[in-house]
């Protein structure tokens, strides 16, 4: 059997939920139900080779609750029919059975946590304490980013939240498909990745010594817990800051280092970050850092002075509304168990109260003449040039990162296809140096 029997199985978990849902009205109601206990009805029996949903039963070993509000999730996006026996009204009191829980969307009811606690509690106080904790930050569902409570309002009971099934669960559970997160306002982040590798940059030996005690921890942060005393002692995760100036392989290095360790990069956008809506920026960020958890992923943040530079004086509200999200972001770095790293071109700019949670400071210096020869030569293997190119001359007497090389090298190539030339010259490479002096409004030496 294989992948194109998931919907069978999702199939056959609905019929159950189907009669749990009736034997659970028909007791509540004093009807004729076929159980005296919804326990009683057995969920289906689990063949992990049937699909995704299958396979994912398996692997947990979810018990009967569990999969109950499991099945519940997905149902708004299957069989909202399903749900509709919950539309009844209480004719003693011309409403909806405030015990259902639920909301209304599109006409369709969307079950809440107290419908999940009606489902498999009913009345019963202790059981539905019990399955309050099924919602618990520590739960699988919580832990892994599978289901949550949808950020029910302030005035109502927290099981009074939407029932949802994670984005990506959406995808692996119910279309078989892999999941990647589409960057929006509500997820600001972008995977990077990148087709080059360590040769393609050129570091001085400390800072490859950095990057290599970086590359340490995250092969062997779970072997911390083997020695409790340092692991009490330990900071959660692990936080670098990289700065120095542009072009100069700080988000490279962030890119390899995540291709090295195996673990997804993705760069954190903190224009689309903080939003002008209250509450906004610590409900994106909060859903951000959730995946980011138990997916492990390495969390950039580029140009970070724009958000963790020094808290500003507050003259209004804005300001501390600015302050209160710059101190929410940093408790979440904080709290993050992963690793972390921040890049900026000015670190003075960056809060002090800050800089001492970072693990590595590293700095990443414009190269010198011999760094700079270095990468011209990388940059240009396998370009044909003509004879006469000195390569050793543009490295001593320009000051150009590696970033704003690959660029002119780039423009050079450019230039003789556009004149009808197989080998870039001198001049190709002179007119590039001079369109990057400009761009970076530097003065163009006198050579």
């Amino acid at each position: 059997m294989g992948v194109n029997n998931n919907p069978l199985s999702l199939k056959r978990e609905l019929n159950w939920l189907e009669q749990v849902l009736d034997a659970r009205l028909a007791l509540y109601f004093g009807g004729k139900s076929p159980v005296a206990n919804i326990e009683k009805i057995n969920p289906p029996a689990i063949d992990p080779a049937e699909g995704p949903y299958a396979a994912f039963l398996a692997q947990h070993r979810l018990n009967f609750s569990e999969r109950l509000i499991l099945i519940l999730a997905i149902t708004p996006h299957l069989m909202p029919a399903l749900l509709d026996r919950f539309f009844i009204r209480n004719s003693a009191t011309e409403r909806p059975y405030s015990e259902f829980g639920g909301l209304s969307g599109h006409s369709a009811f969307l079950p809440t946590g107290e419908t999940a606690c009606f489902i498999l509690a009913a009345d019963d106080v202790a059981r539905r304490i019990e399955t309050a904790t099924l919602f618990s930050p520590q739960h699988l569902f919580r832990r892994e980013g599978i289901l949550r409570l949808d950020n029910p309002a302030e005035q109502n009971t927290p099981m009074s939240g939407a029932l949802q099934l994670s984005t990506e669960y959406q995808h692996t559970l119910l279309s078989s498909q892999a999941y990647e997160p589409a960057f929006s306002t509500r997820f600001p982040a972008k995977k990077l990745d990148t087709s080059l590798d360590w040769e393609d940059l050129v570091l001085e030996q400390p800072i490859i010594d950095e990057i290599d005690m970086m590359l340490s921890w995250v092969q062997h942060q779970e072997q911390l817990k083997a020695y409790p005393a340092l692991h009490r002692r330990a900071m959660k995760g692990y936080r670098a800051l990289f700065y120095g100036p542009p072009g100069t392989g700080k988000s490279l290095s962030v890119n390899l280092i995540g291709k090295t360790a195996g673990r997804p990069v993705y760069r954190i956008d903190l224009s689309q970050l903080v939003s002008k809506y209250i509450g906004e920026t610590e409900k994106n960020l909060s859903s951000l850092f959730d995946q980011a958890e138990h997916k492990r992923w390495i969390l950039f943040f580029d140009e970070a002075d724009a958000l963790f530079g020094k808290r500003t004086e507050v003259s209004d509200a804005k300001d501390k509304f600015a302050n209160q999200e710059t101190a929410y972001l940093l408790q979440r770095i904080e709290d993050y168990h992963g690793l972390i790293i921040l890049a900026t071109n000015l670190k003075p700019n960056i809060d002090l109260a800050f800089i001492r949670r970072f693990q590595s400071i590293i700095y990443f210096q414009a190269p010198g003449p011999e760094q700079r020869l270095i990468l011209w030569q990388k940059a240009l293997q396998g370009i044909p040039c003509t004879a006469e190119t000195d390569l050793q001359q543009l490295a001593l007497n320009y000051e150009l990162s590696g970033g704003a090389i690959n660029n002119i090298i780039q423009f050079a190539w450019l230039n003789t296809r556009r004149e009808g030339r197989t080998h870039i010259d001198q001049q190709d490479l002179s007119r590039g140096i001079r369109r990057e002096y400009y761009k970076e409004s530097k003065t163009f030496p006198q050579i």
